[in-house]
């Protein structure tokens, strides 16, 4: 996204498009997102539904009662609904997920789950150390390729259950792969989150990574051991049964292995400049080579079509069943880790979709605004409470959105107005922004990061056997386990208090700003 105009295009058409009045003043565009997360607690926490279909209909519902107050016309806030849906930001997450969901079934149908229950076997790597090891390598991953949903996915469908299998706790496996994704996601260079707040605080990239080193480290310092700690305290998972434990590990193979080639393939593309899409594509292509070159899953595992008997060429499948890519039956299906890969996300794209249209209403009604000139008129008087308002304001906003990037573009103007009001070097103001997109995004239920873990997780019991349904985490059971997400909120909070890594124009400027 670093190249390209959509993200800065969607602003400026969020700023020419009409408004929408409602009955009550502009407080009142905000009941479609304040209903779904009302919907999304109970759903989650209280009646412990984790379904996304369920969450579908929630925001559906939310959109469809905010309409009801709307002054004169429903045509502009229709139109506002398929305005939003349209938003590169949404789109570019869904293609991404669309993308690392293929990437990750491919590698899995590729036995690499087996070869990492081999390794940590080999290693005597058992549950108490999995998931702070999980974590590390989650968030060397997410920095390497720039996508915190993409190393989500990815980490949730391999290594998940091979946690799983060595005894971890699910709930703390979800933390620990969520907490790397914000590493990730807030360090990386090519990360979308990273860009934005660069180019919205008129920051360079090099100088806004740098900068933001020591807060992101200060975090994962106590995350790691905080993952040892609470996970001797927790008792071993045992869920998987002696006997399927025992088939496990007489599968686990080390030649499944051979598929960090794919995923060094995939960080190696992003590091080089290459568009995310094209670096998993490369991923996805060197898997398929593995698997078939090592015989890891043979090519129907990869792409599968099951004719009828009464196709018009079902007479001649047995001629080209030497691809092992087309068989007959009773009934016509398509199935293939390619296929599954894409289809494990279609219920979650249309719900993002649906909430960055709500969002789009509250921009258009005006609750964006009216939270946005209290907190400037009222609360940033100082700079230490300037600071602060920052840091809680970004927070409420990207809590109330599911994409941390769409987030972030909404209120970047804001943070970089009150951080110039007081002098704030645009390091320090995109590092603020930044910190709270990342966390947040991974946090609550009804985040992006935290429902695209839980989408691949919902297939774990029919990819795997012995992977038991149990063994799913509720998306509200993951809130507190989240560490890096929580410490790296506190550690700004801090800066924030004390003044701690504060600096002003005059101290540093960026390499934008001295060339403008």
């Amino acid at each position: 996204m670093s190249e390209q105009d959509p993200v800065r295009d969607s602003a400026i058409q969020a700023d020419d498009s009409p408004s929408i009045e409602f009955y009550g003043g502009r407080g009142m565009s905000a009941i479609p997102i304040v209903f779904f997360i009302i919907w999304a607690i109970f759903q989650t926490a209280f009646w412990y539904v984790s379904d996304t279909a369920g969450l579908i209909v929630g925001m559906a519902i939310g959109l469809i009662l905010g309409m009801f107050f709307v002054k004169g016309s429903w045509k502009t806030y229709a139109n506002t609904i398929f305005e939003g849906m349209t938003q590169p930001v949404a789109v570019t997450a869904i293609v991404a997920w669309l993308w690392a969901g293929m990437f990750s079934e491919t590698l899995q149908a590729g036995d690499f789950v087996e070869g990492l229950v081999w390794a940590a076997d080999a290693l005597e790597v058992g549950s108490l150390l999995f998931p702070a090891l999980t974590f590390l390598l989650a968030a060397l991953l997410t920095t390497g390729i720039g996508t915190g949903y993409g190393a989500t996915i990815a980490f949730v469908t391999l290594f998940f259950p091979a946690g799983i299998a060595l005894g971890a706790d699910p709930v703390l496996m979800f933390g620990a792969i969520l907490s790397g994704a914000i590493f990730g996601d807030n360090l990386a260079p090519v990360s979308d989150t990273t860009i934005v707040s660069a180019v919205t605080q008129d920051a360079d990239i090099g100088g806004v990574v740098a900068s933001r080193f020591k807060y992101v480290i200060i975090a994962a310092a106590i995350a790691f051991p905080l993952f040892i700690f609470v996970s001797s305290t927790l008792p071993v998972y045992e869920g998987v049964g002696e006997q399927a434990l025992e088939a496990l590990n007489e599968q686990s193979d080390p030649l499944g292995l051979v598929h960090l080639l794919s995923m060094f393939v995939v960080i190696g593309a992003a590091i080089a400049g290459r568009h995310i899409v094209e670096a998993i594509s490369w991923g996805i292509v060197v898997a398929i080579a593995l698997n078939l070159v090592f015989n890891l899953s043979s090519a129907g595992d990869i792409v599968q079509f099951t004719a009828p008997e009464s196709a018009p060429l079902a007479d001649v499948v047995g001629e080209i069943a030497i691809i092992e890519i087309v068989e007959t039956a009773d009934q016509a299906t398509v199935s293939g880790s390619l296929y599954e890969g894409i289809v494990g996300f279609v219920d979650l794209s249309v719900l993002v979709l649906l909430i960055v249209a709500g969002a789009q209403i509250m921009m258009r009604g005006g609750a964006f605004r009216a939270i946005l000139d209290f907190t400037y008129d009222k609360l940033a008087t100082t700079v230490r409470r300037a600071e602060l308002t920052m840091v809680g304001t970004a927070a409420l906003i990207n809590s109330a959105i599911t994409i941390n990037t769409a987030a972030e573009i909404a209120i970047g103007p804001y943070i970089s107005r009150v951080g110039e009001r007081f002098n704030l070097n645009s390091y320090r103001r995109a590092n603020i922004l930044d910190a709270q997109t990342a966390a947040l995004g991974y946090i609550f239920p009804w985040s992006g990061g935290v429902l695209v873990g839980f989408e691949a997780m919902s297939s774990l019991p029919d990819d795997f056997d012995w992977f038991p349904a149990e063994a799913v985490v509720n998306p509200i059971e993951v809130v507190p386990f989240v560490f890096q997400g929580w410490l790296l909120l506190a550690v700004f909070i801090i800066a924030a208090i004390t003044g701690f890594g504060r600096e002003y124009i005059t101290d540093r400027e960026s390499e934008d700003v001295m060339n403008l």
